[in-house]
């Protein structure tokens, strides 16, 4: 049985441009099929089309259904990874690089929603929360690396009184607050980028889960109903992968996040809580990341789990994460509460590739994908149009496969989280 709904959430409540798909029931041809109606799909779908080629996109579920639709909807600066350990590990002109790669993606995303006049709540700024003392100064080094070394003067340190100013939370040591990144209503900016697709010529189809492909060139794609016949594929499922194709699956693990959305608060309670619009997420390694909605609600993201299935009580598993940033707000109703699978890599830095001559993927953005992938969609597009130095750039990031592959790689997760979450602790 196929699903015609968006899974419940405050985004779903607050959607804008909804617009069901057909199911592919025929076999077609395209230039290129896009296997994927979240961010990195949408976004090469519209870039390819705007190259001028044909373009089908087969998306299991509804555009934007996937963690593109869930997410906490922050569009940070730099890769997943800080510049510090960046340098360290690839040197400082190539982190320059990569560092210029995400400013590429945040500047796609502000000019689509431009371009397109996509209402999706775009705001700029967002504030990292330092909460270990051991961390003293890291927001002070940061902000001095960037504006030293890599022309970008738009990060500042702020002191324990500073942030908090800004948040009412007794939980941070510090600040460092960056006024060019930027926060999104996740699922309209997805419908946003399939109705310019759409716009651009780009055929949609919605419940149409793809089975398998061949190997071969042209290529054809299947699904339970029909089928694409197509030069190339751009393979764009990143946590919902599956078993599709198991020569990259290895490479990555699909792990569930939890959000939750309270009832409103009101301008003033909302504005004494957070003095601003801007997105905040802590340094603990299972983030905490949390703003404000345009109805004044604090939306808030917390907790993971390493299993197929979410938690039952949902609200129940994040609301302790929010009362112990938020004390204060112990009389406050949950409204909403949801999840959505994403997918890590080992070394948290995404993994681009090409399988065959005329197969892409781009995956494992490991909580950074929001910008990332808009910019994989871009670069895989530009390669398969024949300019290929954005894709190589990221396709020369190095990835690894989990230990034991698929089969061993949940429990090592769960044994490695734990350690991580025992530090964020002490």
């Amino acid at each position: 049985m196929v699903s015609s709904k968006y899974p419940d959430s405050y985004y779903t409540a607050t959607a804008v441009g909804v617009h069901e798909q057909p199911i592919l029931d025929t076999a077609i041809r395209a230039d290129v099929c896009v296997i994927g109606g979240g961010y990195t799909g949408l976004s090469a779908a519209l870039n390819l089309a705007e190259q001028g080629s044909d373009v089908v996109l087969l998306e299991a579920e509804r555009v934007g259904f996937g963690a593109s639709g869930r997410n906490g909807g922050m569009i940070g600066s730099g890769q997943r990874k800080d510049v510090l350990e960046m340098e360290k590990q690839f040197g400082l002109e190539r982190s320059r690089q990569f560092w210029d790669c995400a400013e590429a993606a945040k500047a796609e995303i502000r000019e689509r929603v431009a371009k397109h006049d996509i209402d999706c709540d775009l705001q700029f700024g967002q504030l990292e929360g330092m909460h270990k003392k051991r961390y003293l100064g890291f927001a002070a080094e940061i902000a001095d690396v960037l504006a030293e070394r890599y022309d970008y003067p738009h990060a500042r340190a702020l002191s324990s009184d500073a942030t908090r100013e800004l948040v009412a939370t007794d939980a941070f040591v510090e600040g460092l607050y960056d006024d060019q990144a930027m926060t999104v209503h996740p699922l309209n900016l997805a419908l946003g980028l399939a109705r310019a697709g759409r716009e651009a010529g780009v055929r949609i189809y919605e419940n149409s889960r793809v089975l398998n492909y061949t190997r071969t060139a042209p290529t054809l794609v299947n699904t339970a109903n029909g089928s694409v016949k197509a030069s190339h594929i751009v393979l764009a499922c990143n946590g919902y992968l599956g078993k599709l194709e198991p020569r990259v699956a290895g490479k990555i693990m699909p792990i569930n996040n939890f959000m939750i959305a309270t009832e409103p608060l009101g301008a003033d309670r909302a504005r004494e809580l957070i003095a601003g619009r801007f997105g905040i997420h802590d340094s603990r390694f299972v983030v905490n990341y949390f703003r404000l909605s345009n109805d004044h609600r604090l939306l808030f993201g917390g907790g993971e789990n390493y299993r197929s299935g979410f938690p039952k009580d949902i609200a129940g598993f994040v609301r302790p994460c929010m009362l112990r940033l938020f004390p204060q707000l112990q009389d406050v109703r949950v409204d909403y509460a949801w999840g959505g699978t994403l997918a890590v890599t080992v070394n948290r830095l995404p993994h681009f590739g090409r399988l065959e001559p005329n197969l892409y993927f781009a995956q494992g953005y490991s909580g950074h994908g929001l910008s990332i992938a808009n910019l994989a969609g871009k670069v895989i597009a530009e390669a398969i149009g024949g300019t290929t130095k954005g894709f190589d750039l990221l396709a020369s990031l190095p990835t690894h496969t989990f230990p034991g592959g698929t089969l061993l790689r949940y429990p090592g997760m769960v044994l490695g989280m734990l350690y991580f979450s025992l530090k964020d602790k002490l």
